[in-house]
């Protein structure tokens, strides 16, 4: 076979002035959501992470969510759900313990319902993990709400033991182009090209606190974990993308090397060790002069991988089959092509399941079946992919598909629209 050609880089990150006001500048990322369409949830939703009210807490295949307005983009957490209109409106549901909703929800029965997040400025991007929940709005500020976590429990957010039920400005001197979540950390990366996180560093996940400092900051206090500074790379390294794991982060540079750091206990970094990585190394496996890697999801245990050809790849955990490569697949320490699929346009890990939406707008699933999360209607572990069906898919195409602890949600839009 010949090599795959290599296509051009492309710049992830841009500028533009807003026509009504010259000064005031408006981002974009090719992360941020453009197509408009209906929200569908699937799984398990006993805290209301499904949004389909207080009687229906579990759907075997995709129900279609009550919202005001067209969305862009959907985003599961751990335990709530996020979605961003074509407005740029926030709503959220499910779980609101911690504040990840950044509402009220006194109010009984309110947080299994969508509500909007008050938020004055348009979002472009949301990013969501266990407990927290991030908003990248169209100037480059980001807002935060909700709180981290460690293995003791609550860490804060913005301030050491403190969340906030709403938002709250993140201090940032530099303009943010994209966020991503894990579990409890968030990652920025700026238009300088810089990344900068925050949150819990036990695992090595912010690829900034040395080891004997990752518990709750050291001596130096939660401050160091919380308040977002840069992650230092020896050279100059211009980073134009991350994506995060529930415990590590992925970050590519403009000059096409894959930076890693956090926890690769089952190789899930791509790494030949099974050592936490507290600080960034550049990872070997992704470095292929015929691929050009173009997306990043991670699992708790395993990671997917997209290449700019549609092809997906899997490394990490095997177990109940979230890799996608067949009954009684191993561990794998470098990405591995899963086949049995068209082209695809995204990829979603949930906790041990994942997903990839195919560029003709299918949706394929495997792994952990017990939470319903696959969309099977049967809670038997899925070893390779399987296309999604319902009733609720029918005459639609899938746009983007994220998967949280124990639900999924998928943006779609009727075929006639496409």
């Amino acid at each position: 076979m010949p090599a795959k050609k290599t296509p051009a880089k492309r710049k992830s990150e841009t500028v533009a002035e807003d026509d009504q006001n010259p000064k005031k500048v408006k981002v974009f990322h090719r992360s941020h959501g453009k197509e408009a369409g209906q929200v569908l949830v699937l799984g398990q939703g006993d805290v209301g992470q499904l949004g389909l009210g207080e009687t229906t807490i579990e759907r075997k295949k995709p129900a279609l969510v009550s919202l005001p307005e067209k969305m862009v983009q959907v985003v599961a957490g751990g335990m709530h759900t996020v979605c961003v209109s074509e407005t740029g409106h926030v709503y959220t549901f499910g779980c609101n313990d911690e504040g990840a909703l950044g509402r009220d929800t006194t109010e009984e029965g309110s947080e299994m319902v969508p509500g909007k997040v008050t938020l004055e400025e348009k979002v472009v991007q949301v990013s969501a993990g266990d407990s927290h929940t991030a908003a990248l709005v169209e100037d480059g500020t980001v807002y935060i709400w909700g709180s981290f976590r460690d293995n003791n429990g609550v860490i804060g957010l913005l301030e050491p033991m403190e969340k906030c039920t709403n938002p709250v400005k993140v201090p940032m001197t530099e303009t943010v182009v994209k966020i991503a979540s894990g579990n409890d950390h968030l990652v920025l990366v700026t238009l300088d090209g810089n990344l900068y996180t925050s949150g819990t560093a036990e695992q090595g996940q912010l690829g900034r606190v040395p080891e004997h400092f990752s518990n709750r900051g050291g001596r130096k206090g939660l401050s160091r974990l919380l308040v977002p500074q840069m992650v230092n790379v020896k050279g100059k390294v211009h980073f134009i993308d991350a994506f995060c794991g529930a415990y590590l982060t992925f970050a590519v540079s403009r000059a096409g090397p894959v930076y890693g750091f956090g926890l690769s206990n089952y190789h899930q970094l791509g790494t030949k060790t099974t050592q936490m990585f507290f600080v960034p190394v550049k990872l070997a496996c992704f470095k292929n002069s015929t691929i050009h890697w173009v997306d990043f999801s991670g699992g708790q245990h395993h990671s997917l991988c997209l290449d700019a050809e549609g092809q997906v790849y899997s490394l990490g955990r095997a177990e109940y089959g979230r890799l996608g490569l067949g009954k009684g697949a191993e561990e794998k320490s470098e990405p591995t092509p899963v086949t049995g699929m068209e082209p695809v346009s995204w990829l979603s890990c949930g906790a041990s399941v994942s997903f990839a939406v195919t560029r003709e707008g299918s949706v394929y699933s495997w792994g952990m079946g017990t939470n319903l999360q696959l969309g099977t209607g049967m809670e038997d572990d899925e070893w390779s992919p399987v296309k999604m069906t319902g009733k609720q898919l029918e005459n639609r195409v899938v746009l983007k598909a994220s998967s949280g602890g124990q639900h999924t949600v998928l943006l779609v839009k009727d075929k006639q629209e496409s």
